[in-house]
């Protein structure tokens, strides 16, 4: 009987299987070339206009960009392209993170695509607060959305902006309406009671709910609930089927307590799974009778002028802010001014005033 060899360890070292290039290197290799080609907004414009999705992400690109010279050049596509832009119906859609959104937006975006639509996404993914770093990944849970040649996704990072949306959404919705696109869904990092600017650009602002999340009673307070068009109760399948129902019931029952609407609507609550693709239709039927009402009362366009008002001024206040802190006289002072409070010479407040009596 032969002896087995002796081990020097437990623990046996095997080749690794080797792993294929993830992106395809001439692909890689063309995309490496396209971002650093310049910029002909001519050329650009003329793509976008006839739908093509890489001239749609470029220019998105370009104008979520901060450089001044690439800002300047926004300015002047999003000026050339607005002539351009067709009638679209914006959604935005939100709720708490695990809601199951990118998969509503999967098989809402197949439900309109079926229809005969073209479907923008443009999905805001939180940034983090200590890197600034965000994940992008909106497009591997939308696997059979991204494969369609009616769809287009942009995933962007939300910054600091208000409410989780991206600075340049405003912009973005544009470029996408004069590419052609009937439907833009606008998928907000769903932080909770600050979703004021998504508001502010959608025509139906659509909030997804958890049953039995214990937040049913959330419903009688202002805010988030008082802002939404709708309220859906997604992942109503097997045993939650029960608590659905009776989550439907009790934000129904809440949304009785806030004023009605200018527009004449009357916010719904409906039931759906996503991931069974069942009450889809029903939520798409909803939204088309929200459209003619709105049309037919002419509060549709009335809304979409409140909204121009709104983003000139937001506009305003963030070109403000941005002058303001590149002002080399305002960095300067603010360094001196830090340096004295953290000496506890000076309270924030009292150091925010002496900042703004410098600059006037």
């Amino acid at each position: 009987m032969s002896k087995k060899p002796k081990l020097d360890s437990a623990l046996e070292e095997r080749p690794g299987v080797i792993q294929k290039e993830s992106v395809n290197p001439k692909a890689a290799q063309n995309i490496k070339k396209l971002r650093n080609a310049p910029v002909n907004v001519g050329q650009l414009k003329v793509a976008i206009l006839a739908g093509d999705p890489v001239a749609l992400s470029r220019g998105i690109t370009l104008v979520e960009s901060t450089a001044t010279k690439h800002q300047k050049m926004a300015q002047q596509l999003i000026l050339e392209c607005l002539p351009h832009t067709k009638s679209s119906l914006r959604i935005g859609i939100t709720g708490v993170p695990g809601v199951g959104k990118s998969t509503f937006i999967e098989q809402f975006g197949n439900l309109l695509i079926d229809q005969g639509k073209k479907v923008a996404v443009l999905a805001i993914d939180p940034s983090s607060s200590v890197n600034q770093g965000s994940i992008l990944g909106d497009k591997t849970r939308m696997d059979t959305l991204v494969r369609s040649n009616d769809a287009f996704i942009r995933p962007s990072a939300s910054g600091e902006s208000l409410g989780g949306v991206a600075r340049k959404t405003r912009e973005a919705i544009v470029l996408c309406e004069a590419a052609g696109y009937d439907y833009i869904l606008i998928e907000t990092v769903g932080v909770g009671q600050s979703e004021t600017a998504v508001h502010s650009m959608t025509d139906f602002f659509l909030l997804l709910k958890l049953a039995g999340a214990g937040d049913e009673l959330q419903g009688i307070k202002r805010g988030i609930i008082e802002m939404a068009d709708a309220i859906v109760i997604n992942k109503a399948d097997g045993e939650n089927q029960k608590a659905a129902r009776l989550a439907k019931t009790e934000f129904n029952r809440a949304l009785h307590l806030y004023p009605s609407k200018e527009n004449g609507w009357s916010p719904k609550t409906l039931t759906c799974s996503a991931i069974e693709n069942q009450g889809i239709q029903e939520v798409f039927a909803m939204i088309k009778d929200f459209e003619k009402l709105t049309k037919k009362n002419k509060h549709f366009e009335a809304r979409r002028k409140t909204q121009q008002e709104y983003w000139f001024k937001q506009t305003v206040n963030n070109t403000l802010l941005d002058s303001f802190y590149k002002n080399p006289k305002v960095l300067k002072e603010m360094q001196v001014l830090l340096s004295a409070m953290r000496n506890n010479e000076l309270t924030p407040f009292e150091a925010a005033y002496r900042l703004l009596s410098k600059v006037e």
